[in-house]
């Protein structure tokens, strides 16, 4: 009698056991294949669960933010919680907010930006909905380029961080980097975006560089001291520039002729 209860324990804790070891984690990871000198910084929304009438104070429901301090602490891999519960309210993943930084030079001014995002919905249209492979990982895909132009009496080189939606092949999209998923899909799953530097940087402001076989001249305009210089038509009087380490340029990028 003792072992048939003995053995009857065992068998519950064994169901038990296989039972937790099948329960679905309630997290998953984002993560990012970035080029050189890229970070992101993720800010996570929840809303109330499906059918639940109950709200929470933005000041109760902080958006969790992931490398924030994205200069000196980056880190690829987050951890996302899928569901959580604040005032007793339970609460669902909605959206993930997503700044794509970069930078180009060493002062703390030399750096670009631009947006992507996630959506989480309980449902979604089949069309936006992002499958994931046999590994678990769905991957989402962009492209990045720089968009140079000159700023100050100096005429110093700034860059704006231009970034676009691509997909596996690397053929633009519309809009931003972008994907889409349901809840039920990202217990225990990896999202990953996916961004590759464009091969070529242009200039930010049309009719302000002369394009040469070596690169991009900057148009004089009326004088070195008129901060539009467009070039109107003036394709041989060009002036110098500075570059982000200080050197004095006449020919983006390489500098010297």
């Amino acid at each position: 009698m003792k072992r048939a209860l003995r053995n009857a324990g065992l068998g519950g804790c064994l169901a038990l056991t296989a039972g937790c070891a099948t329960s679905q984690p309630n997290t998953f990871t984002f993560t990012a294949d970035l080029p050189p000198n890229f970070s992101y910084v993720a800010v996570v929304y929840y809303v109330p669960a499906k059918g639940e009438t109950c709200t929470v104070e933005t000041k109760d429901n902080l958006a969790p933010v992931f490398n924030n301090a994205w200069r000196t602490e980056y880190k690829p891999d987050s951890e996302i919680t899928i569901r959580r519960t604040r005032n007793g309210c339970p609460l669902v993943v909605s959206r993930i907010e997503l700044d794509i930084n970069a930078t180009y030079g060493k002062t703390r001014g030399d750096f670009g930006g631009d947006s992507a995002g996630v959506v989480i919905r309980d449902e979604l249209d089949p069309q936006y909905k992002r499958a994931f492979n046999e590994a678990g990982v769905s991957t989402f895909f962009g492209e990045c380029q720089w968009l140079f132009r000159t700023a100050g009496t100096n005429r110093r080189i700034v860059k704006i961080l231009d970034c676009k939606k691509t997909n596996a092949q690397g053929e633009p999209g519309r809009g931003r980097p972008f994907s889409a998923y349901t809840l039920d899909q990202l217990s225990g799953k990896t999202v990953r975006m996916r961004i590759k530097s464009a091969d070529e940087e242009r200039p930010a402001i049309g009719d302000t560089w002369v394009k040469v076989p070596n690169g991009w001249k900057r148009c004089m305009g009326d004088n070195f001291d008129d901060q539009y210089a467009f070039c109107f038509g003036n394709y041989k009087d060009f002036s110098g520039f500075q570059m982000p380490d200080g050197r004095q340029c006449t020919i983006y990028p390489g500098c010297t002729e």
